[in-house]
């Protein structure tokens, strides 16, 4: 049977693996630190489990989308591709060679008032440093309408063509809008699975 705790530093003495938006918004939220000596997500988990209650604070649009990054890299090493339909037709889109992964989404702030969507992001063997790193992401952005545009949900594929470690995890809004207050975000660490 998989352990899962709420993942910890490096040297295991800080708690890195959760958080919640205080009053005003947060431009992103980062999991570990590839800049501190020891502040690093600690190595020894299986996979790592990322999930959120998430809103954005962008205005003129229903749903926001994901710009996540691994190790703080830019550069052209991200791949995606996504399911998503917020109608009864679902389309598929590959995204190749990003700075980011994309495509999972929440709700913004055109959404229905008060609602959060639900992102959880798989990472399994995040501490291996041979292979590519495989995400899987799953989201979705419920409204009070069952109207066309106005919900959505998704899964999303992605790979990182890097074979260092999984240290820090950044996640930011794709429109560069702020995390609303009370979204919450935790990040587990899970043994045994």
């Amino acid at each position: 049977m998989a352990a899962f705790e709420v993942a910890t530093s490096a040297d295991g003495s800080t708690w890195v693996g959760h958080d919640e938006v205080g009053t005003g918004g947060a431009a992103d939220v980062t999991f570990g630190s590839t800049s501190v000596a020891d502040e690093y997500i600690k190595q020894t988990y299986d996979h790592l489990l990322l999930v959120a209650s998430i809103r954005s604070e962008q205005t003129g649009i229903e749903f926001d989308i994901i710009d996540m990054r691994f190790n703080n890299i830019t550069t052209n090493v991200y791949t995606t591709i996504d399911l998503r339909t917020s109608t009864a037709t679902p389309t598929s889109t590959p995204t190749a060679a990003r700075g980011d992964f994309n495509g999972a989404i929440w709700p913004a702030a055109d959404g229905a008032a008060s609602t959060f969507g639900c992102l959880k992001i798989w990472i399994p063997h995040y501490a291996n440093t041979t292979n590519f790193k495989q995400v899987f992401m799953s989201c979705t952005s419920s409204n009070t309408s069952a109207a066309d545009g106005d919900w959505a949900l998704g899964n999303v594929a992605g790979l990182w063509a890097q074979t260092a470690a999984v240290t820090e995890i950044e996640i930011r809004s794709g429109y560069a809008a702020d995390h609303a207050e009370f979204s919450t975000f935790t990040l587990y660490g899970i043994t045994g699975a």
